[in-house]
């Protein structure tokens, strides 16, 4: 018992971010997240990092 209103309170919050409608600050988004303008730089940084330059090394 006593469900009901906290129920209708998180379906009014879900439907409030669902169909609200572009509230969010996308850019401030995109900083905390780390994305950058090249989306490949990060790969090239990883594989220099790990010294794999494509060869297998046993030759």
């Amino acid at each position: 018992m006593g469900r009901g209103r906290a129920k209708a309170k998180q379906t009014k919050v879900a439907r409030r971010l669902k169909y609200g409608g572009g509230g969010g600050d996308l850019e401030r988004l995109r900083r905390e997240l780390g994305a950058g303008d090249s989306p490949e730089q990060g790969a090239d940084e990883a594989e220099e990092k790990s010294g794999s330059d494509g060869s297998d090394g046993d030759r």
